[in-house]
Parts: C-alpha cells; structure tokens; sequence
C-alpha cells in the first residue's frame, strides 16, 4: 500500500498495459535484504516478440524485470 497517489496511479497503470502480456506482482518484497519494488512483471512463454502495442514500455518487458517508476524528474 502506498500513501502517494501519482505512486498507486503509476502502479495501476503499469499493471493495466502489462498484464495482458505476462504476470504482474505490485510491491513484491526481495528476500536479500527487506525491500520493496513497485512492479515485478514476468512475460508469458508465449510472448516470443516484444508486444508494439504498449513501445517502450513492451520492449523493457520483454524479459522479466523491476519497475520504479520516478516522479522528481
């Protein structure tokens, strides 16, 4: 849960592009030391392209990745 809401916005609207593209976890904890990160997102095995649809954002996707997104630019 977050109190920032561009942060929930960002987090819903990541999982909204994404899902239908693999599997999205919102604020997975890492088991190295205790952290969060906003989006871990997992391609399905189908998924052998990067989807032109969503960019950019489908060509990071395309391998399992973290997500952070940044507001303070």
């Amino acid at each position: 849960m977050t109190r920032q809401p561009h942060d929930q916005f960002a987090k819903q609207y990541l999982t909204e592009l994404l899902t239908p593209h693999g599997q999205v976890e919102v604020s997975r904890e890492l088991t190295t030391e205790v952290r969060q990160v906003d989006i871990w997102f997992l391609p399905t095995a189908s998924e052998s392209t990067a989807p032109k649809e969503i960019g950019l954002l489908g060509k990071m996707a395309s391998t399992a990745c973290l997500l952070e997104p940044f507001r303070n630019a």
